[in-house]
């Protein structure tokens, strides 16, 4: 799963870098889960796409049509936010790029339930903030931060398998 800046603050750096993540999810073969909206969602779903990948959007909204037009399949909750902890418990991985408040609902969501998290380093937001590190003092679950799309598909791709 990609999460991140959504569309009206998704500045141009963060969405190149998911565009990558996305295109190298595709290269793996793997499943992409997305909140399947615009900014960070938009992008790693098109660059999935690009590369042969299958893209699931999970969006708060009750209408289909208000997804982006890189997904594939379209899970429309009707839940607004509350829609943050089905696409964090539906993820095998998750991968930051940038991100703010929502980002951050879904990264506790997942931390929480010790899915494993990748932070793309150099995007702002959440990622940088949190990359290296973890959300608490419980240390339940290491954010962790890497470099580059290639670096942190391939971290998330290894969480998956060593579980």
């Amino acid at each position: 799963m990609v999460i991140g800046f959504g569309k009206d603050h998704c500045p141009e750096l963060a969405y190149r870098a998911a565009y990558d993540v996305g295109a190298e999810i595709g290269k793996h073969g793997a499943v992409l889960l997305t909140g399947g909206l615009g900014g960070v969602m938009e992008a790693a779903s098109h660059g999935a796409k690009d590369f042969g990948g299958l893209v699931v959007g999970i969006i708060p909204q009750d209408d289909k049509r208000a997804a982006n037009d890189f997904c594939d399949v379209v899970i429309a909750t009707g839940l607004g936010f509350a829609r943050d902890f089905l696409t964090a418990y539906s993820a095998d991985a998750i991968i930051i790029v940038g991100g703010g408040a929502g980002t951050m609902i879904e990264a506790a969501a997942a931390y929480q339930k010790k899915i494993p998290i990748v932070a793309l380093k150099g995007t702002g937001g959440a990622a940088d903030r949190y990359a290296d590190t973890y959300l608490d003092d419980r240390k339940a679950e290491r954010i962790l931060g890497e470099s580059t799309p290639q670096k942190a598909v391939d971290t998330a791709m290894a969480t998956i398998d060593a579980s």
